[in-house]
């Protein structure tokens, strides 16, 4: 099929106000999305240098990179898409509803999810740290997942914890500080001298395990029904917390049994009265 010089003028003159009208559109859309990608490339890689700097956990790392640049590249995609008169308000509605669909479906997996964010980003504790959360359990954290922590305990038990609930709730971390305060309570009879027995404690705290940081000190906590409660305050070390606790609970038995100290148990005294005939 052959165009006459006077067809061709004609169908030139129908399409060059398209083309023309087209072109710029097409040309700075396609300018928008180079420009636009390599900028959201250039963006997910400097916040990998950011959280390389700032230690975040490499479990997290990936999964940042991604989710960022999704979540710039799609309005991207949709800018350019209208920029060249793709009709896209049907198409973010049909999106948002998507969206609200997936987050009702796996509202507590996404619980989960955020909470592990929230912990690998701001790190309220780490692997090997010993913590109590606000549901009661406590052990050493075994791992740190995007979606639950492992605890071990002191009994080696395993413990999953969802981490929506774990970033949500009181944690007591017992490994942030290096050192710890050891409190040995005990009570002592009331005939008892107490500058003698705060003198028995303090030389058993003579132990070097001890902080020397911090001077031991002997205090009298309560006046019980049937003992003077006393109080041996000293500091130590974590990793020395447990054997102290234990070995001055049983030194201070000892030596305040030498002493002639006694450590009172609960009494209670019953008198008979006789009915009178």
């Amino acid at each position: 099929m052959q165009l006459t010089v006077a067809e061709l003028s004609a169908t030139t003159a129908a399409w060059l106000p398209i083309i023309i009208q087209y072109s710029g559109k097409l040309i700075l859309a396609a300018t928008t999305l180079i420009l636009g990608w390599w900028l959201i490339n250039k963006i997910t890689q400097k916040i990998g240098i950011i959280l390389k700097k700032k230690q975040v956990d490499p479990t997290l790392h990936g999964f940042i990179r991604t989710l960022t640049n999704i979540m710039l590249k799609i309005p991207l995609i949709i800018s350019v898409a209208s920029m060249i008169g793709i009709e896209t308000s049907s198409f973010i509605a049909a999106l948002g509803a998507i969206g609200l669909a997936i987050g009702l479906a796996l509202q507590g997996s996404l619980a989960n999810f955020a909470g592990g964010v929230l912990i690998l980003l701001f790190r309220p504790f780490r692997v090997g740290d010993w913590i109590e959360a606000q549901s009661g359990v406590n052990g050493t954290v075994h791992s740190i997942q995007i979606f639950h922590t492992t605890l071990k305990t002191s009994d080696l038990k395993i413990v999953i914890v969802p981490n929506g609930s774990l970033s949500n709730g009181n944690i007591t971390n017992y490994s942030r500080e290096p050192i710890r305060r050891v409190d040995i309570n005990l009570g002592i009879d009331y005939s008892s001298d107490i500058k003698q027995a705060r003198k028995v404690l303090l030389d058993i705290a003579q132990d070097p395990r001890v902080v020397s940081t911090f001077t031991p000190v002997v205090y009298v906590t309560g006046l019980g029904d049937n003992a003077i409660n006393i109080t041996l305050r000293v500091w130590v070390e974590n990793a020395n917390y447990w054997p102290v606790t234990f070995d001055f609970l049983e030194a201070a038995k000892e030596k305040l049994t030498e002493a002639g100290i006694g450590i009172p148990f609960p009494q209670r005294v019953v008198h008979l009265v006789q009915a009178s005939e």
